[in-house]
């Protein structure tokens, strides 16, 4: 399979990226670094990277910045940046993939637990999750050629705790939370949310 990994310069996406590469073609896409670079703010630059790498067996989604914060201190351009960035720029890959996916293809999106579980501080995180796993849901119903489109929920990453110097024993590590990318690629699943945790 083809796989284009967006984010892969993230924790997860760099796990995503070591644990299909070997197995298929990979194509990992960064941010700032890499040989292939996009911005998913920018719809522009999704069309131009997706029409460089052409037709794909799978997009796997590992990008998106969303604010943490108090409801009342979360200015205009911290909602912006959470709707613009982590939302919408998911949605966005998919739009902009519908006619490049192969037959049988998928999408794989990353959400988060905090759409089932806020936390004081989590109203945008919160919002742009849920709205990316009710995305998911109506868009199974309109994927083209037998396409299929899911989105991971991981909890806290350990490696990620581990830079906060949280307590890491509270969070699941990448490669654990890789696997259940690895679900979404692979399986028939459809229209699914993936809690990272059942894959661990």
């Amino acid at each position: 399979m083809k796989i284009i990994v967006i984010g892969a310069t993230g924790t997860i996406g760099q796990a995503v990226v070591r644990i299909f590469k070997g197995r298929h073609e990979v194509i990992p896409v960064g941010h700032s670094r890499g040989e292939h670079k996009v911005d998913i703010t920018d719809r522009g630059s999704i069309e131009r990277l997706l029409e460089t790498l052409g037709s794909f067996d799978a997009l796997v989604s590992a990008a998106g910045q969303a604010k943490f914060g108090p409801l009342a201190e979360l200015s205009d351009e911290d909602w912006n940046l959470c709707l613009s960035d982590k939302l919408m720029g998911q949605v966005n890959l998919v739009r902009a993939g519908l006619e490049r996916v192969r037959e049988g293809g998928s999408f794989t999106l990353t959400s988060g637990l905090l759409a089932r579980y806020p936390v004081v501080g989590s109203g945008a995180i919160t919002l742009v999750n849920a709205g990316l796993e009710a995305f998911v849901k109506a868009a199974a119903l309109e994927m083209p050629r037998g396409a299929r489109i899911n989105v991971v929920s991981p909890p806290w990453v350990s490696e990620t705790l581990e830079a906060m110097g949280r307590d890491v024993s509270k969070g699941l590590p990448a490669e654990k939370v890789a696997k259940a990318y690895v679900e979404s690629v692979q399986g028939n699943r459809n229209g699914e949310t993936l809690d990272a945790r059942d894959f661990a």
